[in-house]
């Protein structure tokens, strides 16, 4: 839940607890540390932890882990422990089990913060195929991965949008003066 403003999903209020369980099946979200998402003993079975709580039957919940494993590149890592794997590969899980909810919207906060520059590139490349289907939020503190991703940019400070821009106008002629100052870093 938010601790302050408002935040609405297709006119439905965050803080609104009717509303909680249609929220969680149209946005999927992935955290900065896999580790604080990550629950199941068995990649397989994690993934499918958010299609089963929503009271998907078993065989659309398989169907749907095996979909999902595929569009990360962790279809063969689906016995494995989660512990087994590398930062990358757990970020990677955490992005499957959003996708297994089939949400409008995936939410991503810094997904490439602890990665290395390989397992990063990585996670990038699949975030562009990703946005072909679905639309993704990405909060990332790293402007350069930011510019490589985005289609539109929302800049916010303190709290306060202070512009939002197609991606090719935000980086090249952004209007206000924080967002100016903020660019020149």
């Amino acid at each position: 839940l938010p601790c302050g403003g408002k935040v609405y999903v297709e006119g439905m209020d965050t803080q609104d607890e009717a509303c909680l369980l249609e929220i969680r099946r149209r946005v999927g979200m992935v955290f900065q540390n896999p580790d604080n998402q990550i629950i199941g003993t068995v990649v397989e079975e994690d993934v499918g932890f958010g299609p089963e709580n929503l009271g998907v039957p078993t065989k659309e919940i398989w169907k749907r882990v095996e979909d999902s494993l595929r569009a990360v590149g962790m279809l063969d890592r689906r016995k494995d422990s989660p512990n087994k794997l590398s930062g990358g590969q757990k970020q990677r899980l955490c992005i499957a089990r959003a996708l297994t909810v089939e949400p409008k919207v995936l939410l991503l906060d810094e997904p490439c913060s602890a990665l290395d520059v390989k397992a990063s590139a990585k996670i990038e490349e699949l975030l562009k195929n990703l946005k072909e289907r679905y639309t993704i939020v990405i909060v990332p503190h790293n402007l350069a991965q930011a510019k490589r991703i985005a289609d539109d940019v929302a800049f916010f400070q303190n709290g306060r949008l202070v512009e939002t821009k197609d991606a090719e106008t935000f980086w090249k002629k952004p209007e206000c003066e924080e967002t100016k100052e903020f660019l020149k870093g």
